[in-house]
């Protein structure tokens, strides 16, 4: 599935990621973890690294600082994975996923990102606008930092837009609000960021086809709601699918929305329509929570798991 020309990840709220394994854990005791895992995550980070896998030329851009920061970057220079990050002075947050095996439980414990210096965003712009000629497509995930401009993936999006790049914002409230001017080719939010987006409960199919519609109607070209092990919904502006994932029992199901989003991603440059390409999108998300850390699926798994899920088309 090799493909030419880069596919630009933008997320401003990169992190370090650990994983720590627990047979049993008890709150307000001693607990032991018997496996222990640091890697590189983040919405976006997690996108490049499930676009790698599938074959796919990903570069990763936004903030990182300090000691995470550096470990961030090797972590993805090991992978292959291209990078353009902007230096701040804000170090790079941590976040700790705690899988407790005896109760088959995942929390997790996620550090805040720091604000960062407005001239770091128009370096980061400035940075991504000279990116763009060489990338087909632009993936936009995640929250702003605190204080940042929540116009900033409206801002891409038109500059991808205008340049026949495929545009993807896969964010929630203000920022994905503000972007649906720039008539994003798909936003991805679940169902929990797509109710506070919309600001009100969702609680049927029913009223998730009305709220996505209402995104559509707003500028999104393409709608795709996923429901973690439920099922996912996808309007493409006529048509709309109903997309069931195969049946897995869950390791961690952390990043499995970001490996989703890439893998629609993918299928989507590949010509595939909204419901196919949603298919390979609930395979990567699946396989995605069937290991320990976040965007490390294996393109094997994903292959085999896109031969069960489901697919649909529902008026």
């Amino acid at each position: 599935m090799s493909r030419t020309g880069l596919i630009l990840c933008l997320g401003t709220t990169p992190a370090a990621q650990r994983v720590m394994i627990f047979r049993r854990l008890t709150l307000d005791a001693v607990n032991r973890a018997v496996t222990t895992l640091d890697g590189a995550a983040g919405k976006s980070v997690n996108v490049a690294k499930v676009l790698r896998v599938l074959g796919e030329r990903p570069l990763a851009a936004g903030f990182l600082g300090g000691d995470r920061g550096d470990y961030l970057r090797e972590v993805l220079d090991r992978r292959g994975i291209e990078t353009d990050f902007v230096r701040v002075e804000a170090r790079t947050r941590q976040c700790v996923t705690v899988i407790d095996e005896s109760s088959s439980t995942v929390t997790e414990l996620v550090e805040e990102s720091r604000p960062v210096a407005p001239e770091a965003f128009a370096e980061l712009l400035a940075r991504v606008e000279r990116r763009l000629p060489a990338c087909r497509a632009v993936v936009m995930s995640g929250t702003i930092t605190p204080g940042g401009p929540v116009d900033l993936y409206r801002r891409v999006a038109e500059w991808a837009r205008s340049r026949g790049l495929l545009a993807v914002v896969d964010a929630q409230g203000v920022p994905l609000i503000e972007s649906l001017p720039a008539g994003p080719d798909l936003v991805k939010p679940n169902r929990t960021e797509l109710a506070a987006t919309v600001g009100r409960e969702l609680p049927d199919e029913a009223s998730v086809v009305e709220a996505i519609r209402e995104l559509a109607a707003r500028g999104a070209r393409r709608v795709v709601v996923t429901a973690g092990a439920a099922a996912t919904l996808a309007f493409d502006g006529s048509r709309c699918w109903r997309i069931v994932p195969p049946t897995a029992k869950a390791v961690n199901p952390i990043g499995s929305g970001d490996a989703f989003t890439a893998g629609v991603t993918a299928r989507l440059l590949a010509g595939d329509d909204l419901g196919e390409a949603c298919r390979w999108g609930v395979a990567a998300g699946t396989a995605n929570a069937l290991t320990a850390m976040a965007g490390e699926v294996e393109l094997d798994e994903v292959k085999r798991l896109a031969a069960e899920a489901t697919v649909e088309e529902v008026s």
